[in-house]
Parts: C-alpha cells; structure tokens; sequence
C-alpha cells in the first residue's frame, strides 16, 4: 500500500528541519577536538520517525581523511545525547529521533569517477564517427 504523501511531505520537513539544526549546531556549539570541518549532507528519516542516519562530508583535505572521518563520527556520536537534548529544545518536540551518523563519500567518489574519466580521455583523440 502506498504511503501518503502528506506523511512524505511532514517526514521531508522534519528531516530537513534536522539537518539545518544539527549543522547549526556542529558549526557553532560542538568544541570537541575529533570533529574536523564538516557538514550534513543528508538526513535520512526512518518512516516511523524513531530513529535518523546523520550523513557528514568532511570538507577536509586531509591525506589521512579516512582516519578524520573516523574522528569526526566517534566525536558525533559521544556528543549525540547533547545533540539531541538542544533539538528537543530547539524544535520544540516531544520526540527526537535516535540518531547515527554516517560519513558521507559521495563527494570524493564522485570526484574519483571524474578523475578516471578524465585520464581515460587522451589529449588530441577524438572519439570515430561509427
């Protein structure tokens, strides 16, 4: 059975709500030394509303990134009771979801895809008229 596009709609505007403040929030208030530079990318909101996946791009370009992703995830979620106690306060809900952050890779795949097309294309080759 389909789900109602109004409860899509409230789930969209909930998590979009979620991901401004907890940026908010991870710019502003967090000092927790393993957080590098970053932002949320995405909230991914449970259809129950229970629980949320955090994705975090790191906007470092650090060789070490897959340890400074480790870093910044293990200081989220250390800091992720206090995170959701100033959603509560901040939003003003009853209930705030579970949540779990997630580095995002999206972005450095993507730019890995374009470098291997890029290096995949000689200089000066044009590609036949079948």
């Amino acid at each position: 059975m389909p789900e109602h596009r109004g409860r899509q709609h409230h789930r969209d505007r909930v998590a979009e709500a979620l991901r401004e403040e907890i940026s908010v929030l991870i710019e502003g208030e967090l000092i927790d030394p393993r957080i590098d530079f970053c932002h949320v990318s995405e909230v991914a909101l449970d259809p129950g509303g229970k629980s949320a996946r955090v994705y975090v791009a790191l906007d470092s370009t650090a060789k070490e990134i897959v340890k400074a992703e480790e870093e910044t995830i293990a200081g989220l979620e250390a800091a992720k009771g206090f995170i959701r106690h100033e959603l509560r306060e901040r939003l003003g809900v009853r209930h705030v979801p579970e949540l779990s952050f997630h580095a995002d890779r999206s972005g450095r795949f993507q730019a890995r895809i374009e470098e291997l097309m890029r290096r995949s294309r000689k200089p000066g080759r044009r590609p036949s008229a079948g």
